[in-house]
């Protein structure tokens, strides 16, 4: 998480992916099934999302993830919130929902340092060498 987050009007797929902490291939999965998820290409090829797009996204891996919805439920409930005129205000509450709780985590990192509490590491531990591995060298050869 970034500490200070600028407002942007576009957003490359890898911005996209570290505001929602998706993979890219969820992205471009989610393109497919999703008529509503088609950002525009630059010049060189490459996804440029608009903020209104990441926060679709967001509304997306909110039903998704957070309610259970399959992606055909997702897409019904999505279409629901359409012909009711609510999907950009849903859309953005999405979003902010998911702002607050990475605020949410930060805060609490920090108030577990004050507390002299290790935060939890979320990076993967280096490999261990072991003893040749890959090198043939079992026996019996």
């Amino acid at each position: 998480m970034s500490n200070s987050r600028q407002v942007q009007e576009f957003y490359s797929i890898g911005e996209v992916c570290s505001l929602t902490d998706l993979k890219p291939h969820v992205l471009r999965y989610w393109e497919s099934q999703f008529r509503f998820l088609n950002p525009a290409k630059n010049r060189s090829g490459n996804r440029v999302y608009k903020t209104r797009e990441v926060e679709l996204i967001m509304l997306v891996k909110q039903l998704l993830y957070t309610e259970k919805f399959t992606i055909d439920g997702a897409r019904q409930r999505i279409d629901q919130h359409r012909r009711t005129g609510e999907l950009r205000a849903t859309a953005r509450k999405a979003f902010e929902a998911e702002l607050a709780g990475e605020a949410r985590a930060a805060v609490e990192a920090v108030i577990a340092i004050l507390e002299g509490k290790a935060p939890a590491s979320t990076a993967p531990a280096p490999p261990q060498p072991g003893p040749a591995a890959g090198r043939g060298s079992k026996s019996g050869r």
